[in-house]
């Protein structure tokens, strides 16, 4: 198996540090983008502020002269929560710059080095509220746009080698999850009802089929939207 070396945001925590490890272990080299430092990361962690554009920017573009990068996963996610009627626009804002700025930017800083390479992967982690889920407006907006630029990206990029997917989980049991959703909670209880399978996904299931999405095996399939989610897309169940 060839050993790839790849750019992972949000990688300290949840699906990105599950992927971390389940990459490292399979002998890829992973650089992690996190807010902050952490010695026990299974590779090269890099603290970069996502608030930031301009510095941002100018971490990725310096990561990717350092690194012959052969592939980017976009995991890093904010999410606030708001009814319709009260929805805050400095937090859509706030929403918009860390999901989706900051993936268009990692893939532009190491576009130049995939297509010197002529073989690529990215692969943009979107979210099952992009189907309609109360309180989302602002994130659903956000992972929505995520999804169409995995779309785009994937027409612009068919014949450079480049492959261009996003998976969509479903509720994930994430400190970012657990910290608008409390076990227990009636919050909780409405996630689980849209879920046929009746529980909460494994940062390590996600993590799985992100791994695939990152293989030689995965060179055929690009512009799709995974979801994993138990179901969830489908719709709900009526037991």
């Amino acid at each position: 198996m060839t050993k790839r070396t790849f750019l992972v945001t949000g990688a300290s925590k949840g699906i990105g540090r599950a992927l971390s490890h389940r990459l490292a272990d399979a002998g890829h080299h992973v650089v992690g983008v996190a807010r902050s430092k952490d010695a026990s990361f299974p590779g090269t962690l890099v603290p970069i502020d996502l608030n930031d554009d301009r510095a941002s920017n100018e971490a990725f573009v310096d990561l990717a002269r350092r690194h012959e990068f052969d592939g980017v996963v976009n995991n890093v996610g904010l999410v606030r929560l708001h009814s319709v009627g009260e929805i805050d626009l400095r937090d859509v804002d706030d929403m918009l710059r860390v999901n989706v700025h900051s993936t268009i930017q990692t893939v532009q800083a190491i576009l130049p080095t995939l297509k010197a390479k002529g073989w690529g992967r990215v692969v943009n982690v979107s979210s099952l509220v992009t189907v309609g889920i109360a309180l989302r407006s602002g994130y659903a907006a956000a992972k929505g746009a995520v999804n169409s630029l995995t779309r785009t990206w994937a027409i612009e990029l068919a014949q450079s080698g480049i492959t261009v997917n996003a998976v969509a989980p479903g509720p994930i049991e994430t400190d970012m999850f657990r910290s608008n959703v409390p076990v227990g909670s009636e919050a909780e209880e409405r996630f689980l009802s849209l879920v046929p399978m009746r529980r909460l996904g494994r940062p390590e299931e996600i993590a799985a089929a992100i791994a695939f999405l990152l293989s030689e095996e995965a060179g055929f399939i690009t512009g799709q939207i995974l979801f994993v989610d138990g179901g969830g897309s489908i719709g709900r169940t009526s037991a």
